[in-house]
């Protein structure tokens, strides 16, 4: 009766601390932004992926399936938990155990998981302590950092311990070493087959300290999670569930900015689509963290600080400031110390600090090429990227701090409608000698044409890409593709102001573009741009532009596929070809096929950069970075990812992105390997291969 007594007091303490720590933190999130949550089927699935398959997680092989094969431990283990609870409570034994085979089989497997994961623990705390784990590191991870991490190891150590000698005592107590009790408990029995002969008196105090042990460590474990980066252990299940299950290239639309778009341009139909109840925000952006929306405060508690996201980061990698894990961890801890005065004093509360500037810098901010790799990588579903482009467009919307080069391509795209400062009737220069048919004499002849040819601003402007958009029309023209193109009717898409924050210019391009293409009852969109694919396709339908949209390399993917096109190679089967991810056709929309079915088409010799697809390297100029000076570093991003391309031993780089094309070709003439090294994009390589 005792040890109910002491057991009850024991969970009415830890429950009562928990609720009390938990109703803190959980206090804070009135002060963040609302963010709806739809699509709970998708969500369901994602979360099954993601959380119970630990799909992110496997992405590093053999560590990975270690941190699976504990998390899968912890869930089976969890069972003799509950069991141990109820015994506790009711002063019973194994209560559980009326399940017959079912419970035998939770029990052996507990049994098998403890070992597993005291085996795994170990190395893990092997590799904290003995190997220097680049990602392990960093300025944001003080030594509480590393302390917390070998404190959580250590007490899951001691409870895998505990679990098997508990176990093992039992095994003895009970004088259970016979088959049976091996198919229920086959390490422990294993283990207890070396004590074989110990008194039924002694094995039966040692399970009762086991007893203890076990069951107190996993109450004060409980307890100190909420105040460890091991607090993803109740996190990260949940964050998965309300993570961001879009396209990684999608970005969120900032519904008050439409409303101040939809005023300009049409003053009489503003409000008409806006919620009556939608208030003016107090500032566009984030300047602090209540300004954030509850999902990237969910984000910051869910961090496990694992430096996944800082370890595949391209302006991390080239030695920049800006490191993801830094961005979540800031938040989080800017929160816990805000959080205190809000509930106090509400939004009223001013420490004269903000998470911007303060916490994170500018220069932080500003090397983000907004990749999207460790979004990609981190194991929880954090999306850092959001994160980071709502401070972006606090300081550009906010501020008028962009840097002065995107500055410059703001006012060139408000003026000119590209971000160079080109006039926009010079948009078709780049046709001169080809038959490029137009939408609008297209429809002036009645005809309606099934696909739309969405040239970009690179594709009409830039001097190296406009040799790209002439041979991809050589073989639009050559398969007699019923197409037509804008021409000085078409302007920038905006991708680049919206990720570099101006999403009032953004907004403002992409309204007037497709106000222009419903006018011509677009359905079908061809492009060579990724960006421009990206933001066609998952953006601008937030608009009402609702088109199929498909990228020049599944153009020409459908083409070779239905026997339209048949290559024979030409002077490229001697050359050895490399291809280069866009990170906006692969990461953003999961598109890694299409390139690679086209290339291998072409007779020549194909290899792979050692990051390719999914774990593939940033060109650098992504998130308005081509436009601006570079943040200081040990080398700049384009010249890592070439050496990298360079490695492969490859005659010709392959792209297929405008901005791409631009930083592989400079890397190239940095490391003077112009003579020896091509860089061409995809559709070049088509175009030679037909003989266009």
């Amino acid at each position: 009766m005792l040890k109910q007594i002491l057991f009850a007091f024991s969970v009415l303490i830890t429950l009562g601390v928990f609720a009390w720590t938990m109703s803190r933190l959980f206090k804070y999130f009135k002060f963040t932004k609302k963010h709806p949550l739809s699509d709970f089927g998708k969500r369901f699935w994602v979360t099954f992926k993601v959380a119970i398959l630990q799909e992110k997680i496997l992405r590093k092989p053999v560590i990975g399936f270690m941190h699976a094969l504990v998390w899968w431990g912890f869930v089976v283990i969890i069972f003799g938990s509950i069991e141990m609870i109820i015994d506790g409570l009711f002063g019973t034994d194994r209560i559980l155990s009326f399940m017959g085979p079912f419970y035998d089989f939770m029990m052996a497997c507990g049994d098998i998981f403890a070992l597993i994961i005291t085996i795994a623990i170990l190395v893990f705390l092997f590799r904290r302590i003995f190997m220097h784990v680049k990602r392990f590191y960093g300025p944001e991870m003080k030594p509480i950092s590393k302390l917390d991490a070998n404190v959580a190891l250590t007490m899951i150590l001691i409870l895998m311990v505990s679990l098997q000698l508990m176990n093992v005592d039992y095994l003895l107590w009970t004088n259970s070493i016979g088959e049976t009790a091996f198919g229920v408990y086959p390490v422990s029995h294993f283990i207890a087959s070396f004590y074989d002969g110990t008194s039924a008196e002694s094995a039966w105090v040692g399970y009762q300290v086991n007893w203890w042990i076990h069951i107190l460590v996993i109450f004060v474990f409980a307890n100190y999670l909420p105040y460890s980066k091991h607090f993803h252990v109740f996190m990260s299940v949940p964050n998965v569930f309300v993570s961001k299950i879009s396209p990684l290239g999608y970005v969120d639309n900032m519904p008050t900015i439409t409303k101040e778009v939809k005023l300009m341009m049409d003053p009489d139909a503003a409000f008409s689509d806006a919620p009556e109840d939608e208030g003016e925000p107090e500032r566009f952006g984030v300047l602090d963290v209540d300004d954030t929306n509850w999902v990237n405060y969910f984000n910051s508690l869910s961090c496990t600080e694992c430096g996944r996201c800082t370890d595949v980061c391209p302006a991390n990698i080239t030695g920049k400031l800006l490191s993801p894990r830094k961005v979540m961890m800031d938040t989080r801890a800017r929160m816990k110390e805000k959080g205190p005065g809000l509930i106090k004093d509400g939004k009223a509360f001013d420490d004269g600090k903000h998470l911007v500037m303060d916490l994170i810098t500018e220069e932080e901010l500003w090397a983000c090429t907004m990749c999207n790799a460790c979004a990609q990588e981190c194991p929880v579903n954090i999306n850092q990227p959001s994160l980071i482009l709502d401070m972006r467009r606090y300081l550009v919307m906010e501020e008028s701090k962009a840097p002065s080069g995107l500055n410059t391509v703001f006012s060139n795209i408000e003026n000119n409608g590209a971000p160079w400062q080109f006039s926009p009737e010079d948009r078709m220069l780049w046709a001169d000698g080809l038959d490029v048919p137009l939408m609008a004499d297209k429809l002036a002849a009645g005809e309606n044409p099934e696909y739309l040819f969405w040239v970009s601003s690179a594709g009409a402007f830039d001097d190296r890409y406009k040799k790209v958009t002439r041979e991809f029309i050589k073989i639009l023209n050559y398969q007699k593709v019923d197409y037509a193109v804008l021409g000085t009717e078409e302007t920038d898409s905006g991708d680049i102001a919206r990720r570099a924050g101006n999403e009032m210019l953004f907004q403002m391009q992409a309204m007037m573009n497709i106000e222009i293409m419903n006018g011509y009852e677009v359905k079908k969109i061809i492009t060579a741009d990724p960006h421009d694919f990206n933001t066609l396709k998952n953006e601008y339908p937030d608009f009402g532009g609702n088109y199929k949209v498909i990228h020049h390399t599944q153009f020409l993917q459908q083409l070779i596929d239905s026997g339209k096109i048949q290559m024979n190679g030409g002077d490229l089967k001697d050359k050895k070809i490399t291809f280069h991810d866009p990170c906006y056709l692969g990461r953003g929309n999961k598109e890694y096929e299409a390139p690679r079915s086209v290339l291998n088409a072409i007779p020549s010799t194909k290899v792979e950069m050692k990051r390719n697809k999914s774990f593939g390297l940033c060109c650098g100029a992504g998130g308005g970075q081509m436009f601006k000076e570079a943040e200081k570093g040990d080398k700049e991003i384009f010249i890592e990812r070439t050496e990298e391309a360079l490695k492969t031993g490859a005659d010709i780089i392959c792209t297929a992105c405008p901005f791409c094309m631009v930083m592989m070709t400079d890397g190239i003439k940095y490391k003077n390997k112009e003579e020896e090294v091509k860089n061409y994009d995809i559709a070049e390589l088509v175009s030679m291969s037909l003989g266009l």
